[in-house]
């Protein structure tokens, strides 16, 4: 960054809090921070975000000018394409100046009349944040059942708007996390969360009554549970689930009243989905292998009866998910650590996959509501790309293209070059490393480099296009992704040999993709920035401790640094739910391994990168004061002058601001630390 007179930086005062387990005596001298309504808590905060703009001002022109390329590279009014569900077509819509979308819908044909269903700009109206979960409309088309969260800490309030009148019902939900449906278009089933944001109970109300009426309470604190109805309209499907273990309830969604089934016991270890179509069940296990494997079941006592196979388990394929429909099959299968997609006939099992051209992409299901179909809306993009909606047409095996997100500006996706590369972890593992650059600013040595990484919950890590993105490439920044074990991008296999007690390989596998970018001379030690956000920011804490010669610079964003204090406390929102991720710190054995490689408590006085680290005072994921620590202990031992900044969102929660403007603000505040470390400042 452009050196410029510094001012001083904030000093959190140590008071120091003894936490003994295990015989172990720990100190940390900054829980104080924890204090959200503390006078002395919100000074901090503050004091941090003047001293980061302080920092930053010198940028300000740079943030401004990435910011409006930024802008200008969208299609500010703009519309979705059109989906067709019982007698409508539905969209939304962009309009340029407004931060959020329009919902809306059309009777019988495009050419119709639009109906506004629900204007998120009028719900944002003089709030600072706002936040949709659930948005279903009844059966009959009539209702609206959509729920809001106004501060970013995700508990949401579920609301019904009459579709005809514009007008609220009284039904009124508190803390509701998903909701479907019953066929009747009167009774809703939705789901509640415990007082640690665990989603833990299942209701069902019919609308005027003035209480919903328990049907499931999941009493085991690693389990949450969810309600939808299939597509099929004929099951709502009640499921618990762990990180390793699932259990499924079902009822007909025309007998609203009855009491839901229990399809098949839970087992620890075993993993299993049920959807419906014709005369069957379908259910994806992973009885026979953690790749899972599909099989039908019959409709009456489908957990007795012998299952028949239709898909086996394959070691080199995950099959991630399916979407049943009256005639076909549509598996989200992930082979060589990408996705792809493979229709099945019904009739008679014949397959075929969906061809794709480029290797590096993404692809996935969109909207498809209608059960008997013989077309499959999907997304697809790539890091070239940009986000494009098909229909692929089974029968004739055709796709085609209905919208293709506009770039404007100029793009041109043939002066971008994408390529796939492994670094070598040292169990001898080969790590997938995705890269993109802009063919005429490869330079034959180390350029500037943003390499991201994430590695938890075996959530792949999936390439994606960013028009924003190009204000780097454009600038002469190689972007690439580390895909890490944790993940799982390699099926299950790649996400277990990176939680509980194999959790380093995630670190070292991160270390090995940089240092293979390094000794390939794509970057250096003094020109490669690395970036992650929530447990990828657990990622880049652990590394950075581990290896801090080896960047540049650090961007953190919403950190889960504080591992084994956070892995304690039972009364926070995810740490029993994620015991199966971490482990439990009350075994000593886990306790032990968290205490190795937890960012927080490995801290040491020695020289770290330059860093940015990010963090939302609303945050119901990673807690705000686990990155203000995490600044307050490295401040106090750090032995460098590189730029430390920490940046609190006062108004939102773990996505950061939920207008696109706001957004895209924030990004271009980033890209502007990031260039500005590796000398680019214009």
């Amino acid at each position: 960054m452009p050196r410029i007179p510094h001012p001083t930086p904030p000093a959190a005062p140590r008071r120091p809090h003894v936490v003994e387990i295990h015989g172990i005596r720990r100190i940390d001298d900054y829980h104080w921070l924890r204090e959200r309504n503390s006078p002395d808590v919100r000074a901090y905060l503050e004091a941090e975000n003047a001293y980061t703009r302080a920092m930053m001002k010198p940028s300000e022109l740079l943030q401004r000018k990435l910011y409006r390329e930024m802008v200008g590279r969208i299609k500010e009014s703009d519309v979705e394409v059109a989906y067709r569900d019982g007698r409508f077509y539905y969209y939304s819509r962009t309009r340029k100046g407004q931060q959020y979308r329009i919902y809306c819908r059309k009777r019988e044909s495009l050419s119709a009349e639009e109906e506004i269903i629900l204007d998120l700009n009028a719900l944002a109206r003089g709030k600072p944040y706002l936040g949709v979960g659930t948005m279903e409309v009844s059966p009959d088309g009539a209702l609206l059942a959509y729920s809001t969260d106004f501060t970013g800490f995700r508990e949401y309030t579920l609301q019904v708007k009459d579709l005809s009148s514009g007008e609220l019902l009284p039904d009124r939900i508190e803390k509701v996390r998903s909701a479907t449906w019953a066929m009747d278009s009167r009774t809703l089933f939705y789901v509640t969360e415990d007082e640690t944001k665990r989603a833990s109970r299942v209701w069902r109300k019919r609308l005027g009554e003035a209480h919903g009426v328990p049907l499931y309470e999941e009493t085991d604190a690693r389990f949450s549970v969810g309600v939808a109805r299939c597509r099929s309209d004929r099951y709502i499907f009640i499921t618990s689930h762990s990180t390793t273990t699932t259990e499924v309830r079902f009822l007909r969604a025309d007998r609203p009243e009855a009491e839901p089934l229990l399809f098949l016991p839970r087992r620890e270890g075993h993993e299993y989905y049920v959807d419906h179509g014709g005369d069957r069940f379908y259910v994806i296990t992973n009885d026979r292998g953690r790749n899972f494997r599909l099989v039908g079941a019959p409709l009456e006592s489908p957990g007795e009866a012998p299952w028949h196979e239709l898909v086996p388990h394959r070691e080199d394929v995950m099959l991630a998910g399916v979407d049943v429909f009256a005639r076909y099959l549509v598996l989200h299968e992930r082979s060589g650590g990408f996705p792809r997609l493979t229709v099945r006939r019904i009739a008679d099992g014949a397959t075929h996959e969906i061809a794709f051209p480029e290797p590096v992409r993404n692809v996935y299901g969109g909207v498809n509501a209608e059960f008997d179909s013989g077309t499959y809306r999907l997304s697809y993009s790539s890091y070239v790309t940009p986000p494009s909606v098909y229909d692929y047409d089974i029968e004739p095996r055709r796709l085609r293209l209905l919208k293709q997100r506009e770039v404007r500006g100029g793009y041109d996706p043939s002066m971008y070059r994408v390529e796939l590369h492994y670094g070598i972890a040292p169990d001898g593992t080969r790590v997938p490393i995705s890269l993109v650059y802009r063919k005429d600013r490869r330079k034959a040595g180390a350029q500037p480099m943003l390499l991201t990484g994430y590695g938890a919950y075996g959530i792949p890590h999936d390439v994606d296009f960013s028009s924003s993105r190009l204000s780097l490439l454009d600038r002469g920044v190689v972007h690439a992704c580390a895909h890490v074990r944790g993940g799982g991008e390699l099926g299950k296999r790649w996400h277990d040999e990176g939680r509980l007690l194999s959790k380093k390989n995630t670190f070292t596998d991160f270390i090995a993709c940089a240092e293979h970018l390094i000794r390939e001379h794509y970057t250096d030690p003094s020109r490669l920035v690395i970036q992650g956000g929530s447990a990828g920011g657990l990622l880049m804490g652990a590394v950075t401790n581990m290896r801090p010669e080896l960047f540049r610079a650090v961007v953190a964003q919403v950190p889960f640094v504080d591992v084994v204090n956070t892995m304690l406390d039972e009364s926070l929102p995810l740490t029993t739910g994620e015991y199966e991720e971490w482990g439990d710190p009350r075994d000593k054995r886990y306790f032990d391994y968290m205490l190795s490689y937890s960012p927080y408590d490995n801290i040491e006085r020695k020289a770290y990168p330059a860093m940015l680290v990010e963090g939302s005072l609303h945050d119901s994921q990673v807690m705000y004061w686990e990155p203000a620590k995490y600044v307050a202990k490295l401040r106090a031992l750090k032995t460098d002058l590189n730029p430390l900044l920490l940046r609190t969102n006062m108004t939102a929660g773990h996505g950061g601001s939920s207008g696109r403007y706001d957004y895209l603000k924030e990004v271009a505040f980033a890209y502007a630390f990031i260039l500005g470390v590796v000398g680019i400042t214009r």
